[in-house]
């Protein structure tokens, strides 16, 4: 009973941090990561960090152009944000 009461929390416990999944594309279709970040640049973006996650986006951790706190998950193909947390 105790063993499936553990593996019980632990298939659950794993499912809570489950990784943003962007995409599945082979990395050649990404687009160009410094190119991308001028862009978004352009767009008023201030970014803090940049990096790849293991979920395969494109995650900056910045401010917008209301200066606005963000940390947004970008499809690496296609540039959209696929998951937006802004900070008030």
């Amino acid at each position: 009973m105790r063993t499936l009461l553990a593996v019980a929390l632990l298939l659950g416990s794993t499912s809570a941090f489950a990784a943003t999944q962007c995409t599945t594309a082979d990395k050649s279709t990404w687009q160009d990561p410094d190119k991308f970040q001028a862009q978004l640049k352009e767009q008023g973006y201030k970014i803090n960090k940049f990096k790849v996650t293991k979920g395969n986006c494109y995650e900056i951790y910045g401010f917008d152009k209301d200066g606005r706190k963000v940390e947004i998950y970008h499809d690496p193909v296609s540039g959209k944000a696929v998951k937006t947390e802004i900070e008030d």
